[in-house]
């Protein structure tokens, strides 16, 4: 057939189409082109048609080189520069592509792009549904929003949501950071993702990585909200607990029960039913059952009190802690309790305010303050500071004692072996035999005083300066006589096992 009649061929059909009514014009793929082929032998089903080929349903637009058409089907084959224009924003290019009339699904092949303002989708085959305005791909794709980049296995674009859903093997690509999931959603209007399954999120500079198995996080913002056992690491630090709601940009989080901060430099944790993380200021805290844990292979020492705080230093490692209000603390070798403390790092010193009490062993010391040093894991030294007060018990009734303005003691294996009493110095003692036998009771008041222990008994007394010290018969001793005054014995309160220390 010549080209002059082949182009004359094309008008009764145009405008046969025209004729038909305004129903069939919305379920009929309307069709033009340059040149017009019937070949039986190549496409039976219907005209193959060449050169600015352009065809209408509904409101979308299909541009193409070359197509062929199966009217009886009301479908379409199309190749080369292939574009259907479904929107004013959203147009689907591909260098070949299927459409059905009927069920309005276009199946695009090969370079394919969709692209929807300043969304881009490519991908080798997508599946496109004008009923649902869903496009999907099985085998691989790329998004790319603004400065994100997204490529997963399987996704799913809702067009009119603006959302994508990502399936298998996701990445997100960010100047700031990548994220790993399994299974993501992510809106191009807001720039926020969703997780719906084990994600993880790495600063592009390897300081701070995020894990989490559920919730939200807005690429624009930096602003994120997690579920599910979420972690948020910053080098040496972590933070987790059931929700957590973070601002990446300042550094701040919350979290919102079964809350954890691990500083593992340090080795100090943080726990709580809520907790607060401000970098950027350099200090966390936490509350509501607030725990402060210096971690320990051999015994860790737990803290509790009503809120929890914690100072960081330079390189974002914690270098104080702090415990305010009914402050108790539990470790098996050592015990304590006071109304606020700090924890200082630097030399795994504890200082205690407010009516500071420890216990080591059989002893109960207390003072007006109290700082504790604690060495490789051991006690290494003890300083009362005002009022000071060593207490051990005797027998049943009787208790020896120790008091002065100032203490300074040393232990050995966590036990007390060296005491020096400085100003003031008093003690109550009550001698005894190997066997147990009392000698009597030994008073005794110097300006100074050393003591040695040895398994925490008395091994010898030196007096400094000024010493009265007298062995009185324990007859000779009337009960009243035998406390020094503002004697106190705290047994009641000592914390016996780690869950005593939420026992006020």
């Amino acid at each position: 057939m010549s080209r002059l009649m082949r182009f004359i061929f094309i008008l009764p059909i145009f405008f046969n189409f025209n004729a038909f009514s305004q129903e069939q014009e919305k379920t009929k793929i309307q069709y033009s082109g340059n040149i017009w082929e019937f070949n039986k032998d190549i496409y039976p089903d219907g005209p193959r048609i060449l050169g600015n080929v352009v065809m209408s349903h509904d409101s979308a637009f299909l541009y193409c080189d070359s197509a062929y058409v199966n009217e009886a089907e009301n479908k379409v084959i199309a190749y080369g520069n292939v574009r259907i224009k479904l929107s004013d924003t959203l147009n689907l290019y591909s260098d070949s592509l299927r459409y059905d009339g009927n069920t309005k699904i276009a199946n695009a092949y090969s370079n394919v792009r969709l692209i929807d303002n300043q969304t881009i989708l490519t991908t080798d085959t997508l599946n496109y549904n004008r009923y649902t305005r869903i496009a999907q791909y099985d085998y691989w794709g790329k998004i790319v929003n603004d400065s994100n980049t997204l490529v997963s296995r399987h996704g799913y674009y809702y067009t009119d949501k603006k959302e994508f859903f990502f399936k298998e093997k996701v990445i997100m690509i960010n100047p700031d950071y990548n994220m790993f999931s399994d299974t993501l959603m992510y809106n191009t209007v807001t720039e926020t993702s969703y997780f719906y399954g084990p994600s993880h999120i790495v600063s592009i500079d390897k300081q701070d990585s995020i894990y989490c198995e559920n919730g939200w996080y807005n690429t624009r913002s930096d602003v994120a909200r997690f579920r599910d056992r979420a972690r948020i690491y910053h080098e040496a630090t972590y933070l987790t607990g059931d929700s957590m709601y973070y601002e990446r940009k300042n550094g701040f989080g919350q979290v919102f029960r079964k809350a954890v901060m691990v500083d593992t430099v340090q080795n100090i944790m943080l726990m709580g039913n809520y907790g607060e993380m401000q970098r950027k200021n350099g200090f966390a805290f936490m509350t509501d059952s607030a725990v402060g844990v210096m971690i320990d292979k051999k015994d860790s020492l737990f803290m509790h009190s009503d809120t929890v705080r914690a100072l960081f230093d330079t390189a974002r490692n914690i270098k104080k802690v702090f415990c305010f209000y009914k402050v108790k603390f539990f470790r098996h070798d050592l015990q304590g309790m006071c109304d606020s403390l700090t924890y200082m790092s630097r030399d795994s010193s504890i200082t205690m305010y407010h009516d500071p009490v420890i216990w080591s062993d059989s002893n109960q010391m207390s003072a007006d303050s109290i700082r504790l040093t604690i060495f490789n894991g051991v006690a290494d030294s003890l300083k009362l500071f005002g009022s000071a007060f060593i207490i051990s018990r005797d027998d049943s009734v009787n208790f020896n004692q120790i008091k002065g303005r100032k203490v300074l003691a040393k232990f050995h294996d966590n036990e007390l072996y060296k005491i020096n009493v400085l100003g003031n110095a008093q003690t109550i003692y009550f001698a005894r035999e190997e066997d147990k036998t009392l000698i009597g009771i030994n008073m005794a008041v110097s300006s100074e005083m050393l003591v040695f222990l040895e398994k925490n008994q008395l091994k010898s007394i030196t007096y400094i300066d000024n010493p009265d010290a007298h062995l009185f018969p324990e007859k000779s001793v009337p009960p009243n006589e035998r406390k020094l005054k503002n004697f106190k014995w705290e047994e009641k309160r000592r914390p016996m096992e780690k869950k005593d220390i939420f026992v006020w």
